[in-house]
C-alpha cells in the first residue's frame, strides 16, 4: 500500500476544499467537485472510504497540484 492508500473521505473533502473545489452535485452515490479553470470535474465515490488511492493519484493531475502540495495538505488534515 502507497501513502495515498489510508485518506479516509472525510479529509479527502477537506483537502479538496483547501485547494479551492467545491462539491457541485451529487448523483447517484458519486460526488462532483469543481473550481473555476479546471478542465473536469473530480469525481468521488461517496460511499466508499478510505479513498481508493488511484482515484487520489489520478485527482492530483485534475487539480492541477503537485505530489508534494497533496502531501503538505495531509501533513495540515
Amino acid at each position: 500500500m502507497g501513502r495515498y492508500s489510508n485518506i479516509s473521505l472525510r479529509r479527502y473533502r477537506k483537502i479538496l476544499k483547501h485547494f479551492g473545489l467545491a462539491k457541485i452535485r451529487t448523483d447517484g452515490g458519486h460526488e462532483m467537485w469543481y473550481k473555476e479553470g479546471m478542465l473536469r470535474n473530480v469525481v468521488l465515490q461517496s460511499h466508499i472510504s478510505p479513498v481508493p488511492e488511484f482515484i487520489v493519484l489520478n485527482n492530483i493531475d485534475t487539480m492541477g497540484i503537485t505530489k508534494k502540495e497533496l502531501d503538505e495538505a495531509l501533513e495540515i488534515f
